[in-house]
């Protein structure tokens, strides 16, 4: 489609009394020199979740490789994107061995998950691991986008003391690190995330824009609605569509947010206050936050993303899918056959919060395709076995397409002692942020495009 010239061919936003609704792709916004010119491919995105104390692998693991692979247990919430991840076994994360160090498995398996590197043993201050991948890919392409990255979880966790063996907090609670000393906090309210999202970018204004909102009983759209309309008539048929589905989409995580606000406090079986702003189901609060992620990468916001699910070693109880243990307490389950049972419930739960997010990304257009055809999300844990602490053989998927460079649908198997960072430099490869190495990489990881 030839771009309609007009006032908006060059802006990304809708704006309006402190809010600033960035917009999705639009061919006829985007910038082109000259009326002929074919409109520009949609950027590549890239995301990592991080789920804690390991999975039940005889329940993960699929028993044939390559295409047509039947889903485990685990695994069969994806059914119906299947064709869209790719599941591999056989990598390591070598340095969330003790190599000398002693306990504190769990706060290892965090901290090297995104980084590839032995993190220093200390509860002080003097805290060192690495530069994680996806702060990598934020400062080779961050200055593109409004925030270089997005860090999202569910639960709290302190920056400081000691967490885990002699193990920082910061540690276990975190797994993007910007540089060998420096994590990269992560936002647990997704009513915060939405307003750092939509807000117009000075805090102490959108704080009190935020207010008068509250009390005019309006929705976020209310205040855009006229600059919405002006842009809908420089629009063509195709992009009017996507504007007003992205519009709907936006006021649903609104109504859900808002929703959340009223809620009575309840007891929890994590060591933190559930912030205000937070539902009290689990569930929702992840995919809430999905949602975020979702918006974040439709609308440009950000191309990188991380989240975590839960932190290392989190004993979260699941008393909606009926399992009141702690989740860290069953890990250690001593071949306990009812501990597996439930172990696995707790795994096929995070799984199937995994499949919302990418049917999400899925069923939202992108350029000539959807979000998930531009998008890699790697998901797993840096534990293998939470019974036996072990880092070999990780439970290990990537989602997406990567704009074609990845050739999902599959289960491959790695040789043994592969390193998981072989996968993220493959991954900045195709995101067009190659480096010379990761942590301990030793090379790019074959195999993921035929």
């Amino acid at each position: 489609m030839t771009e309609r010239h007009s006032s908006f061919s060059r802006r990304h936003a809708l704006r309006g009394f402190g809010v600033s609704l960035s917009l999705p792709w639009l061919e006829s916004v985007c910038p082109v020199a000259h009326a002929t010119t074919v409109a520009p491919t949609p950027p590549q995105r890239m995301g990592f979740i991080f789920v804690p104390n390991g999975v039940h692998l005889p329940d993960w693991t699929p028993q044939t490789e390559g295409y047509g692979f039947e889903l485990p247990f685990i695994l069969d919430p994806l059914s119906a994107v299947q064709d869209d991840i790719l599941v591999i076994s056989g990598l390591t994360h070598d340095k969330g061995r003790a190599n000398g160090d002693g306990p504190g498995d769990h706060a290892r398996s965090a901290s090297v998950f995104l980084t590839g590197a032995q993190p220093r043993k200390t509860d002080g201050s003097n805290i060192r691991s690495g530069v994680s991948v996806d702060q990598v890919a934020a400062q080779a392409v961050g200055k593109a986008t409004r925030f270089a990255s997005l860090e999202l979880g569910c639960e709290q966790g302190r920056t400081a003391g000691g967490c885990d063996s002699g193990y920082s907090c910061a540690y276990s609670s975190n797994i993007a690190w910007s540089s060998e000393s420096t994590p990269v906090g992560k936002e647990t309210n997704p009513r915060f995330v939405f307003d750092r999202l939509f807000g117009n970018g000075n805090s102490k204004a959108s704080s009190k824009n935020q207010g008068r909102r509250d009390a005019l009983k309006k929705s976020i759209l209310d205040f855009i609605a006229d600059d919405a309309r002006r842009l809908q008539k420089q629009l063509g048929q195709n992009d009017k569509r996507k504007l007003e589905e992205y519009l709907n989409g936006v006021r649903e995580v609104e109504r859900r947010i808002e929703g959340t606000a009223d809620q009575p406090d309840i007891t929890t079986d994590i060591d933190y206050p559930v912030p205000s702003g937070t539902p009290n189901d689990y569930g929702e609060h992840i995919r809430l936050m999905c949602d975020m992620m979702v918006l974040a990468f439709q609308t440009d916001s950000t191309r990188i993303a991380t989240f975590m699910f839960a932190n290392a070693a989190s004993n979260r109880s699941y008393r909606q899918i009926d399992v009141a243990d702690g989740h860290h307490d069953l890990s250690h389950h001593g071949g306990n056959a009812e501990k597996y049972g439930k172990i696995r419930l707790i795994n096929r739960f995070h799984i199937a919060q995994l499949s919302y997010l990418l049917q999400k990304m899925k069923a939202t257009p992108d350029g000539d395709g959807n979000l998930l055809d531009n998008t890699t999300i790697c998901y797993g844990s840096g534990i293998s076995d939470g019974n036996r602490h072990n880092n070999e053989n990780l439970p290990i998927l990537l989602a997406g397409h990567g704009a074609g460079t990845v050739d999902p649908g599959r289960h491959i198997k790695v040789p043994t002692e592969t390193p998981v960072c072989n996968l993220f430099m493959s991954m900045l490869d195709r995101f067009g942020s190659s480096v010379d190495f990761i942590g301990d990489s030793t090379g790019k990881l074959s195999g993921l495009q035929i």
